[in-house]
């Protein structure tokens, strides 16, 4: 196991549990004690966690955790999200919108893969990384400062990229969603250039996996009027799903 795929499951585990052991990591991540503990070393330069003698505790404030630790977090329900949404891009549907974010990333892939023509823009650099070696996908990148946590393109040069565009369908990922008070991320210049994505198109699907469910983060993205669709795992509150089916959202869980 690669080590950013080992510091995504201890965060996960902390952020279940409250504190992990080195012991207890040992075991279930197959790895050496001296490799646990580099671990730990590296979450806490971050200031992602506190190490104890013999383990760590979360940190007291929660940041961000940047994306290439939230990759394997929830892997197989991102991967069946993201399975789901291809199913939506049909022969009719000529242009698609990708926000940031690991489950978009696995839906880009899946667009990719089935090689039909396609124009895709996107204001992630790892996805665009991953289709502009398919010759299917017309890709335009809308440019923007890089947010080093998420891969995305933000600010003004991304939102006057966005300014002018029509598109058939737009697929973001969001760090919280909720029937009253709509999605929402973690950074207030990101969610800037997700309202603009937004607006270029009628049809809007929210892909996120279920701990995003009923939760909000920093900053309101729009609210949920502006939302077509939200497709999550199963994991999913069935309360807040009701509510958002309620306020009007088409609901699939997978």
């Amino acid at each position: 196991m690669r080590q950013e795929e080992r510091l995504g499951l201890i965060l996960d585990r902390l952020a279940r549990d409250g504190s992990v052991s080195v012991t207890e990591l040992t075991t279930e991540l197959k790895a050496s004690p001296a490799s646990i503990r580099r671990d730990l070393h590296v979450l806490e330069e971050q200031q992602l966690l506190k190490r104890t003698h013999g383990g760590a505790v979360s940190a007291e404030v929660m940041y961000e955790l940047p994306m290439r630790y939230r990759t394997g977090r929830h892997h197989q329900e991102k991967l069946r999200i993201a399975q789901a949404a291809a199913e939506l891009v049909t022969d009719s549907v000529h242009s698609v919108g990708l926000g940031g974010g690991t489950t978009t990333t696995e839906l880009a892939r899946l667009l990719g893969a089935a090689a039909r023509p396609l124009k895709v823009i996107t204001n992630a650099l790892n996805i665009a990384g991953e289709l502009s070696v398919r010759p299917s996908i017309d890709l335009v990148v809308t440019g923007g400062s890089v947010r080093s946590a998420s891969y995305e393109l933000v600010g003004p040069i991304a939102d006057q990229a966005l300014a002018d565009i029509n598109l058939d369908l737009v697929f973001i990922g969001v760090d919280g969603i909720e029937a009253g008070r709509g999605i929402s991320t973690h950074d207030d210049v990101e969610a800037q250039t997700d309202r603009c994505l937004l607006r270029t198109a009628d049809r809007v699907i929210v892909l996120t996996d279920g701990s995003k469910v009923g939760k909000r983060a920093f900053s309101r993205i729009t609210g949920i009027e502006e939302i077509s669709g939200l497709i999550t795992d199963v994991g999913a509150d069935a309360a807040e799903l009701d509510r958002l089916r309620a306020a009007g959202v088409d609901v699939t869980t997978v």
